[in-house]
């Protein structure tokens, strides 16, 4: 049996799929993604160690939003100074 365009294209996508947070997320999607705690987190605003504008942000409605960008340099920051 030959399997032609036309029934390949019928088949359902059985490949891996990748799925990327958005640049800002709240903190219970952020601690599943990275395993800090929301209270690690607010640790680390409340200690000045994460600044407001670089690793986190505060939504209109009051969330706190953590940059994923600036979480992923502070990362890096951590890494190069230990």
């Amino acid at each position: 049996m030959s399997i032609t365009p036309a029934a390949t294209a019928r088949q359902p996508f059985r490949g891996i799929v990748g799925i990327s947070p958005a640049r800002y997320i709240r903190l219970p999607l952020f601690e599943t993604v990275t395993g800090y705690t929301e209270k690690a987190v607010r640790r680390k605003i409340d200690d000045g160690i994460w600044l407001e504008g670089k690793e986190y942000m505060r939504a209109p409605d009051g969330h706190i939003l953590v940059d994923l960008e600036g979480y992923y340099k502070w990362v890096e920051n951590q890494r190069q100074a230990g």
